[in-house]
């Protein structure tokens, strides 16, 4: 059995101190969705983003298979809160579920120099255009198989800029680089950054970076990181982070890949 909640505070226990944003953005309802495997007296729970799924709580088989099936998409990462629930996922999807490793980065608030991130944003070479996400940018963005999970997770540009924050980089008013929230929550947001593939290792990714992270300096937000490779992790200490730990996740198709 699986039950989508509107009221999340019977499974806030379950998730305890786990540091992930995206956790916290479905408890406090403002994107994502959580379920449980129990409406009245909860013992698994699971919040569900974009492409994530974090499980919490007690490891239950029939749970996974079920919220696998609530989310509809082909392909999801699954992040267990244990061994436990690492060993459900495997269990129910077999050669479906690779094990990857990911990389958490510290959420330490009043870490960044500005000073250094303006530097940072000094080094953007000519011939580019260095802007905030705007609607025309949005809709490129999201036209892009390269930059959609930009602003993916949000449904129309409206919602963007009541929620969301970027910083974009544009070449001849085509955007080729990008740093922008994945998702919201009520402290700040999860960075989601990309540059097109001819353009990569330019330092165009670090410069829209420093522009997304002084922006939200100056909102009083907070700009989470998460790696999903060491690329990234050298990335986010380049811009003032400094790494936490390497973590188990499994990225799950739930049809047969070659």
């Amino acid at each position: 059995m699986i039950d989508r909640l509107a009221n999340t505070g019977k499974v806030r226990q379950i998730f305890g101190e786990w540091q992930e944003t995206i956790i916290w953005s479905c408890l406090q309802g403002i994107m994502g969705e959580i379920y449980a495997d129990d409406r009245k007296k909860p013992h698994s729970a699971a919040a569900v983003l974009g492409d994530f799924v974090f499980f919490a709580g007690e490891p239950k088989r029939e749970f996974v298979i079920n919220l696998s099936k609530a989310c509809r998409k082909d392909f999801v990462i699954m992040v267990p809160e244990n061994d436990g629930w690492g060993g459900m996922i495997e269990s129910s999807f077999g050669r479906k579920a690779k094990k990857v490793s990911r990389y958490a980065i510290k959420k330490e608030p009043q870490i960044f120099d500005e000073e250094n991130l303006k530097r940072i944003i000094r080094t953007l070479p000519d011939g580019y255009e260095l802007r905030m996400m705007d609607e025309e940018s949005y809709n490129q963005c999201r036209s892009q198989e390269w930059s959609r999970d930009l602003v993916a997770q949000y449904k129309d540009y409206g919602t963007y800029k009541k929620l969301g924050l970027g910083a974009v980089i544009l070449e001849q008013g085509r955007v080729v680089s990008g740093a922008s929230s994945y998702s919201t929550y009520g402290e700040g947001i999860e960075v989601e950054i990309d540059t097109y593939g001819p353009y990569r290792r330019k330092g165009l990714a670090c410069v829209c970076g420093a522009r997304l992270i002084l922006e939200c300096c100056r909102k009083n937000l907070y700009p989470s990181w998460d790696a999903q490779n060491r690329w990234s992790v050298s990335l986010a200490e380049k811009l003032g982070y400094h790494y936490s730990h390497e973590y188990i996740a499994y990225e799950v198709w739930k049809r047969e890949t070659n």
